[in-house]
């Protein structure tokens, strides 16, 4: 896996929790709704370059998607240290950047952004990470998703999330999932 550079100073949160660790059992803050064909019903393990295709309800109406978790960039425990205010709170822990394709299946064209993004976490070896907040949206061969304001049929954005994960995890896997639905997970072996 590719090294990613980090330069700025972060603040590292957990979603779902009130500390800065992982919280095993929960989900994914998803805002999407899924559709059976042709991936799983309702999530499910995926393969490397296996697609899943998911509803998500957009300004101005329901939006069809075909979600690919393309790859995860694993960083060092030195980037981690100096990407975040307080360095002692990822000591033996590294950023891992998730790289996930989102293509336009079908659906009104969106002239406002888009929410498909906010379905997407990462984990390791089954935990969740904590999220970067702050972490650079655009950074090489990622989009900011707040940049992207039109959205038509057919077009694909690649948007990035940073966790920060333990340094030790044999695998970190992308999770996107639907509203209220199991995820779909992508694996990615660490190292």
């Amino acid at each position: 896996m590719k090294k990613a550079p980090w330069a700025a100073s972060l603040t590292l949160t957990a979603c779902g929790g009130g500390d800065d660790t992982a919280d095993a059992k929960s989900t994914a803050t998803a805002q999407a709704k899924a559709s059976p064909s042709p991936s799983p019903a309702s999530g499910g393990e995926m393969g490397a370059g296996e697609s899943a295709t998911g509803k998500v309800a957009e300004d101005p109406g329901e939006v069809t998607y075909e979600v690919l978790a393309q790859k995860v960039e694993v960083g060092t425990e030195a980037e981690a240290a100096k990407a975040v205010s307080e360095p002692d709170k990822v000591k033996g822990k590294v950023l891992a950047v998730a790289h996930v394709k989102y293509t336009h299946k079908s659906g009104p064209a969106l002239t406002d952004g888009s929410d498909v993004h906010d379905g997407t976490t990462v984990f390791a070896d089954g935990q969740r990470g904590s999220v970067l907040i702050g972490a650079p949206e655009d950074g090489a061969g990622c989009e900011d998703p707040y940049d992207v304001e039109s959205w038509k049929q057919g077009e694909s954005h690649v948007f990035c999330e940073t966790y920060v994960v333990p340094a030790n995890a044999k695998s970190v896997e992308v999770h996107w999932s639907e509203e209220d639905g199991e995820p779909y997970v992508w694996k990615f072996p660490n190292g």
